[in-house]
């Protein structure tokens, strides 16, 4: 295919994202946590030779805005010509590629042969996985920590495969420093498999179709998409749109954190702008710039319909200007862990607020803007083992200029279910007592925001346990004269009585506790009439 044509693109564009889906389902299927195989915290794409994303599932979009720099990361660290059949590439180092150190990304080099030519470059495939723990001072590797070092075992970009055969000693050191060897042993695999099946299809594309057509089409989708976000860019009115929202604190002190954004739109392009926002923190709430490219990357691609491709594209006419050292471009060795679960969130909601004073038919008021994460850890007598969770728990989702928000789901940057009950309590020392949604949550207005949720586990073994969550002090935003949110409670029940906990901590809990998250709502949207 060397001429545009769009009914064979429309075709290409199913057939690579098809391959990232297929790659999701092996993954899914093969991993052993519960994390991986029930919330579906995992990620996968396809790149080209240059690293630019060429497809990617519908996953996690924190994870796939951001795995363009993990590839990069890959490709720079070794040099094509250190690349070879067989290989693969781990990492999770923040500052190299990653976003913060439970994301573990494997990138596979494709070779395609042409009879008796030598092995050339055709591409990468790539996942990303959310392993339950990676080491770190507390279970679960998310801690309220003050260096990235108290967060796990970091990995810079190496070799887990070199010309097919498994580096052990390097697969053996990973897993000597995790709690849960056994399931991240398993999830490793997964990521394997998910990555040689990417690889299998991409090369079945190329003797299919021919090389040289699959390497066009890659280019004109990557074309098409930039011409659509350019369109989209061209329907906006020329102007420069503000907006600030602040983070609660950083889990260390008790200041907010304010997050400031400027989208100056001058025809095709776009330039966002996040001077202004708080320097990095002491907390674990800073963001790498992967993390912030990923959310202006997500509410773009948002914007643009679900036909659009999903690809490097969507970025081409946007600059993203984020200063180094403030809490959206964090340096080493600030802590980084919650930079990628609640700070792209408030990012994502100063986005919104922006661009809604240029596109307000479209943007709806804040969702709950926050992930909810739990993890609780500890030793199950009965399995004689330890044992990790990990969970994000949905909330509110903002209304919008003709609806009503939705409830109790996950939203933004997350786009995990909750692990279902039966396999949470198949899997741990834990039993869920409470789950509802949490009825006026939601703010008020012309349409409502969507309710949040409650969910209350009592532990049954003494635990440690991690919160990082947001929205407990600063509410989710209304728009067009629709009221706030009710923030998120974080509560200990112990023996009958209630202690509020704070939104980011961790703490020692005690077998016969229970601890209730109750999430934020949505905002609402327009006066009530």
């Amino acid at each position: 295919m060397t001429d545009y044509d769009p009914i064979q693109l429309e075709i290409y564009k199913h057939l690579f994202a098809a391959v990232a889906e297929e790659m999701g389902t092996v993954l899914r299927k093969a991993s052993y946590s519960p994390n991986i195989k029930e919330r579906r915290d995992y990620s996968c794409a396809l790149f080209d030779t240059q690293g630019r994303m060429i497809a990617q599932a519908a996953h996690i979009p924190v994870h796939l805005g951001s795995m363009p720099l993990s590839v990069h990361a890959a490709v720079e660290h070794f040099s094509r010509q250190e690349l070879l059949p067989g290989d693969a590439i781990l990492l999770n180092d923040p500052y190299q590629g990653g976003t913060h150190l439970p994301d573990i990304t494997l990138v596979t080099p494709v070779f395609l042969t042409e009879g008796d030519a030598t092995p050339r470059l055709f591409g990468f495939s790539a996942s990303r996985a959310h392993h339950a723990d990676v080491g770190a001072w507390a279970p679960g590797s998310m801690p309220v920590a003050r260096e990235i070092y108290q967060e796990g075992l970091i990995i810079p970009p190496v070799k887990l495969f070199r010309e097919g055969d498994l580096n052990q000693d390097l697969f053996d050191l990973i897993l000597a420093n995790v709690r849960t060897p056994q399931e991240r042993a398993g999830d490793l695999w997964a990521q394997v498999a998910a990555n040689q099946r990417g690889s299998a299809r991409l090369i079945e594309l190329a003797q299919r179709y021919g090389a040289q057509a699959i390497n066009s089409a890659m280019q004109q989708l990557l074309s098409y998409t930039e011409r659509l976000t350019r369109h989209l860019l061209l329907s906006l009115p020329d102007g420069k749109y503000s907006f600030a929202d602040c983070l609660d604190d950083d889990g260390v002190g008790q200041q907010a954190v304010p997050l400031c954004v400027s989208i100056i739109i001058v025809g095709d392009m776009a330039s966002v702008d996040f001077s202004g926002s708080a320097p990095q923190q002491r907390g674990s709430v800073n963001a790498v710039y992967a993390i912030t490219l990923s959310a202006v990357y997500y509410v773009f691609r948002s914007l643009l319909g679900l036909d659009v491709p999903n690809n490097a594209g969507c970025l081409a006419p946007i600059e993203v200007i984020a200063p180094a050292g403030s809490v959206v471009n964090a340096l080493p060795p600030a802590p980084v862990a919650g930079g990628n679960v609640e700070t792209s969130q408030r990012i994502v909601d100063v986005l919104l607020g922006a661009l809604a004073q240029a596109y307000p038919e479209k943007i709806p008021a804040a969702s709950q803007g926050t992930m909810n994460n739990v993890i609780i850890g500890g030793y199950d007598a009965q399995r004689q083992r330890p044992f990790t969770y990990y969970e994000t728990i949905g909330g509110g989702t903002g209304a919008h200029h003709n609806g009503h928000g939705a409830p109790a789901v996950h939203s933004h940057m997350t786009n995990t279910l909750n692990t279902p009950v039966e396999a949470l309590e198949f899997a741990y020392p834990l039993r869920v007592e409470r789950q509802e949604v949490r009825r006026g949550s939601g703010g008020a207005g012309k349409w409502r925001g969507g309710d949040g949720m409650r969910r209350d586990i009592r532990l049954l073994v003494d635990c440690q346990v991690s919160l990082l969550s947001d929205r407990r002090k600063f509410a989710p935003y209304g728009l067009d004269g629709g009221s706030a949110a009710t923030v998120g409670e974080n509560v200990l029940i112990r023996q009958g009585e209630e202690t509020i906990l704070p939104g980011k901590t961790t703490l020692e809990l005690l077998a016969g506790d229970v601890l209730s998250i109750r999430t934020p709502g949505g905002g609402g949207y327009g006066k009530m009439e």
